[in-house]
């Protein structure tokens, strides 16, 4: 079964011309388009298609170069205007062989509704095409969406791309950090070890019998995993990161009033969780207007 197209839409409040111009000059679209690291234009003889060549680095020194080819048609009737794309590459790393598709623009009142639908054929054969299905298409829909929110911020407020990219980066190595600290904390050292530092913390915290403290070290070892699955699932995560500016001092505190002696460990709750906090504090300073594919319409 052939895979649907990608297609993502977007309303911009600018100009066409200057939703044109930031998509159509090279310099100005490989700064918004997370899909490429740089953009070449071909010198091009009148009334022919816009020769181009493409990279997109992979990292590890690995880039994949391809070529593609454009022609942009004005229409008279509604003022819009098209792009027609074809590209292609033909290195091995690759998932995609060759495709086509167009970018529109279509002005509204004070906006440019601006919108791309494209396909690609794959290598691989029948595996190509699932792996494309389950993974590449649906990551490659979201890299472009996720542009456009990026370029439509750029425009409309003139945030540059790559302050913007910085946010959205830094906002998710932070709520993965956080995903994978909260569940191990809960799992390893609470589920699975039921380590005796823990069961003694605990013990003399709150007036409870031996195997009382084994069970509440267990019960807070599962509030813990649901906590860092909460990261993962939550939208709202500068609601997560205000609640930790008050979980994570309360946790030190009580680990000291606990056992005064843990000051003294390696890598002991002040220094830990200090760097959570400042982690917080940073997650929470640049966590403001994150761009998101969530943005665009996916669905023509």
């Amino acid at each position: 079964m052939k895979n649907k197209p990608i297609y993502v839409e977007i309303c911009i409040e600018e100009d066409i011309e200057n939703v044109w111009e930031a998509s159509q000059n090279p310099i100005l679209h490989e700064q918004w388009d997370l899909r490429f690291s740089s953009i070449t234009y071909l010198p091009k003889e009148e009334n022919e298609a816009q020769l181009f060549e493409y990279k997109t680095n992979l990292g590890f020194c690995l880039a994949i170069a391809g070529w593609g080819k454009s022609v942009g048609t004005f229409h008279a009737k509604d003022d819009s205007r098209t792009s027609s794309l074809h590209f292609g590459t033909d290195h091995l790393l690759s998932p995609i062989k060759e495709g086509k598709g167009y970018w529109k623009y279509v002005p509204e009142h004070n906006a440019t509704k601006f919108f791309t639908q494209y396909d690609y054929d794959v290598p691989l054969g029948a595996l190509g095409k699932l792996v494309d299905k389950i993974f590449f298409r649906p990551l490659m829909g979201w890299a472009t969406a996720l542009s456009f929110d990026v370029l439509k911020r750029w425009l409309e407020k003139g945030d540059a791309p790559s302050a913007q990219y910085i946010r959205f980066f830094t906002h998710w190595i932070i709520t993965f950090l956080f995903f994978f600290v909260w569940i191990y904390q809960g799992l390893v050292p609470k589920l699975i070890m039921m380590h005796p530092e823990e069961v003694a913390l605990t013990f003399a915290l709150l007036p409870l019998k031996p195997s009382e403290a084994h069970n509440m070290v267990a019960a807070i070892g599962i509030i813990e995993i649901i906590f860092g699955l909460i990261w993962i699932l939550y939208q709202n995560k500068r609601r997560l990161l205000r609640l930790q500016l008050v979980l994570l001092p309360l946790l030190t505190v009580s680990a000291i009033v606990a056992d005064s002696s843990v000051l003294s460990h390696p890598f002991n709750p002040v220094t830990f969780n200090l760097s959570l906090i400042v982690l917080t504090i940073i997650g929470l300073l640049s966590g403001k207007d994150v761009p998101t594919a969530k943005s665009c319409k996916r669905v023509r």
